[in-house]
């Protein structure tokens, strides 16, 4: 699966189409390259409330787009390697993907 096939399964599955059309080319390079020095933890919950701060979208929006973008991603990626990441994200992470279906 390459990144705009990514990009446009996500946004057609949380139903926020024009969620394609506000992330940056080089979407991979990002992830690799990171943003910051140094590491924050934080749980699904504060994830979803910076998601839905940063886009202005609602919370359920949000919410239904970072459990969409961890589906596609276990789709993408194999199992072991989102395992791995599923791990290091947290229980609540893991929960609320499941809840999600």
């Amino acid at each position: 699966m390459d990144e705009k096939e990514f990009l446009r399964t996500v946004a057609e599955r949380t139903g926020l189409r024009d969620l394609i059309t506000e992330l940056p080319e080089g979407l991979a390079e990002a992830v690799r390259r990171g943003t910051t020095d140094r590491i924050e933890r934080f749980g699904h919950h504060d994830s979803v409330r910076r998601v839905a701060e940063r886009t202005m979208l609602k919370e359920e929006e949000a919410d239904r787009g970072v459990r969409t973008v961890l589906a596609v991603l276990r789709e993408a990626i194999s199992e072991k390697e989102f395992n791995d990441l599923m791990s290091q994200l947290g229980t609540d992470f893991s929960q609320a993907l499941e809840s999600a279906g």
